[in-house]
């Protein structure tokens, strides 16, 4: 498969991905748990169907010790017994972050109170950011249809 457009060596768009990837490394600096910030970045990349992006993370995450088991169960969390509170909470904001048109009123006041309840103001700070920014990767690669299977971790 062949990506629609050219995004990694086109100049202004090569120039803009790589602007956001500093901005994320503010994220990757953060206190914020990196265990949480792969199952986000995998999370919201397959509510988007970002091939791409769900082939980067879910990989990334394997090479950091994530295991197989919470890997496939990202998807089905709300059923599986195999996330923390803390994980579960990040994980509802990641949805209905990245589903804001679908539910209509933003972000329920149940979620954030299981978010305040387990991170501090410099996590959330790194939480909300995190999942504007891979909701802006999922959109830059479905867009410019870029395919997913060929990622080895630490690519990027």
């Amino acid at each position: 498969m062949e990506p629609r457009f050219a995004l990694f060596t086109n100049e202004i768009a090569a120039k803009f991905v790589k602007r956001i990837g500093n901005a994320g490394q503010v994220v990757d600096n953060s206190p914020l748990p990196k265990a949480t910030q792969e199952l986000v970045k995998l999370r919201a990349s397959q509510i988007n169907g970002c091939g791409f992006c769900t082939d980067m993370h879910s990989k990334d995450a394997a090479a950091a010790g994530e295991t197989s088991v919470r890997l496939n169960l990202v998807a089905a969390w709300r059923e599986a017994i195999v996330f923390t509170e803390a994980e579960r909470a990040a994980l509802a904001l990641t949805e209905e972050g990245t589903r804001i048109a679908d539910v209509h009123r933003g972000i329920s006041e149940e979620t954030w109170q299981q978010v305040r309840k387990h991170y501090d103001d410099e996590q959330i700070g790194a939480l909300i950011s995190l999942i504007a920014l891979i909701n802006a990767y999922n959109r830059l690669n479905v867009i410019a249809g870029t395919p997913a299977g060929t990622y080895e971790p630490g690519m990027f």
